[in-house]
């Protein structure tokens, strides 16, 4: 599509593209208002005060267009002009993060005052420059006033509330699938490794078999994370990303016990896995304490059980 060079356009047209580019903000900062409101009530209000601070704005460039070019205001759009950066529609993203959004205000902020100081340049009416400069500003000051918002409504308690609401859209969508793939990448692939192992007293032949299951599982899991459910209503996340997540900790989790038996010596090689075995499980107890509530020693008590009990399995099968 054929775009127009800023310096091209006239003063009617630069303040047709102010009024666009403030009623879109408004409308951008009303969609981060409705996204964070369940989860960021405090923030949420916040935004609702910058949609209609934006709103402000663009209702006094309308009266000053009304007042030198009439009611009918042109159609021009930032994507119509050369220079503006294309935005990330992340406002449509479900659940927001709180400080994805808030980068975002922060290149919005800067890209408008930017745009206002050009505008000042190419504006010779009085009444339109007096405008453009107050609003550009506004805009630099737009930092200070989120910081007065935020210190308005962001209250001890509320901060509180957004750092647990944060903390359990963490654990949903990153720590739970990690550890789901993690616990079943170390414990699950011990038994085919170990049995390898044993049986063939081969380190390359036990690590081939640990490369494939190790890949394979990752591979199941992530499918299986990722067609479990959308998200929409678990809180969960995109599927593609838990998938990614836990295919990738499957896969971390059964390669750790897998490279050892790229040494040679086979007795070293089974005393290093083992000792990584140890470490995994351990990993995961401390993971299951710290982000899941579980008691240290009721975490390390089951992850060790299960553990020990697909490792006899590997040994038994390898050695019959």
């Amino acid at each position: 599509m054929a775009k127009k060079n800023f310096k091209d356009l006239t003063e009617r047209e630069i303040l047709a593209l102010a009024i666009q580019s403030e009623e879109e903000d408004a409308r951008v900062y009303g969609d981060f208002a409705e996204g964070l409101r369940e989860t960021y009530p405090a923030t949420a209000k916040m935004f609702e005060e910058m949609q209609a601070e934006e709103s402000r704005h663009r209702q006094s460039l309308i009266d000053q267009h009304r007042a030198r070019f009439g009611d009918h205001i042109p159609l021009i759009r930032r994507e119509n002009v050369k220079g503006f950066v294309e935005r990330r529609p992340v406002w449509l993203v479900r659940p927001l993060g709180i400080n994805t959004v808030r980068r975002q205000v922060e290149l919005m902020e800067t890209e408008t005052t930017h745009f206002y100081e050009r505008a000042l340049e190419r504006v010779s009416d009085a009444s339109t420059r007096k405008l453009l400069g107050d609003l550009a500003q506004v805009e630099r000051e737009h930092i200070n006033f989120a910081g007065t918002l935020e210190a308005q409504h962001l209250d001890k308690d509320a901060r509180a509330e957004e750092e647990k609401s944060r903390r359990r859209v963490f654990m949903l969508q990153v720590i739970q699938p990690g550890l789901a793939g993690l616990m079943d990448g170390s414990v699950s692939t011990l038994a085919p490794i170990f049995a390898a192992a044993v049986a063939t007293h081969k380190t390359w032949d036990a690590f081939l078999v640990g490369l494939a299951a190790s890949i394979g599982a990752g591979i199941s899991m992530a499918f299986a994370e990722a067609l479990s459910d959308d998200g929409s209503l678990t809180g969960r996340g995109r599927p593609l990303i838990r998938g990614l997540v836990t295919g990738a900790m499957t896969a971390a989790g059964g390669l750790g016990h897998t490279l050892p038996f790229l040494i040679s010596n086979y007795h070293l090689a089974f005393t290093a896995a083992v000792i990584v075995v140890a470490i995994e499980l351990a990993v995961i107890s401390y993971v299951r304490h710290r982000y899941m509530d579980t008691p240290i020693f009721s975490s390390t008590l089951q992850v060790v059980v299960g553990g020990a009990a697909v490792f006899a399995v590997g040994i038994l099968i390898g050695a019959s």
